[in-house]
């Protein structure tokens, strides 16, 4: 069944597309969890979590902006990275009222907005193996060695790329070598 079949049977909330889901991306969301929360609790919790949010917001699922895939790995990381953060929060002391806020201000919101299009437009330049293995290394935090394993080359070997990616990475943003 492709993914055109299994979204059109969750939007009509007929449980077969759920069952059909699972079997589909339930390994595509695991691969993704894992690497993140790394603790077997939190990934099953992570995992019902992601299973809920695209039965919840298959509404909101547009097939003229990307694939199901596409949608299901973004809601995915987002919802580990989410479960990472309130654990490592839930870990920490409260803090007092009288410490400023983290949240940036207007200045700050758009030297990042500026830092983000830069580095999109600097990722973009790499070469398509380059910039599967800084994705892999970077936005689903996978281990030097499974990319390796699953890419057919040496962790050395993978080492050595994230090097020269984050060197010319680091050069066409205009940064130094020692910063």
């Amino acid at each position: 069944m492709g993914e055109r079949e299994i979204a059109e049977l969750i939007r009509e909330r007929d449980e077969r597309g759920a069952a059909e889901f699972i079997t589909h991306y339930g390994p595509l969301i695991r691969y993704i969890v894992a690497p993140i929360l790394q603790n077997p609790h939190h990934e099953e919790e992570c995992f019902s979590q992601v299973v809920m949010r695209v039965w919840e917001n298959i509404g909101k699922y547009d097939s003229t902006r990307g694939s199901l895939k596409a949608w299901v790995t973004a809601i995915a990381r987002n919802t580990a990275l989410n479960m990472r953060r309130k654990a490592c929060r839930d870990d920490t002391c409260e803090l007092s009222d009288d410490i400023p806020s983290e949240k940036p201000g207007p200045e700050e919101t758009a030297l990042q907005n500026e830092r983000r299009v830069s580095l999109n437009r600097a990722i973009m330049q790499l070469k398509p193996k380059e910039r599967i293995i800084f994705y892999r290394k970077y936005y689903y935090m996978q281990k030097s060695a499974q990319i390796a394993a699953e890419m057919g080359m040496t962790v050395r070997g993978v080492e050595g790329k994230l090097y020269r990616i984050k060197k010319r990475l680091r050069e066409a943003l205009g940064g130094g070598e020692n910063e």
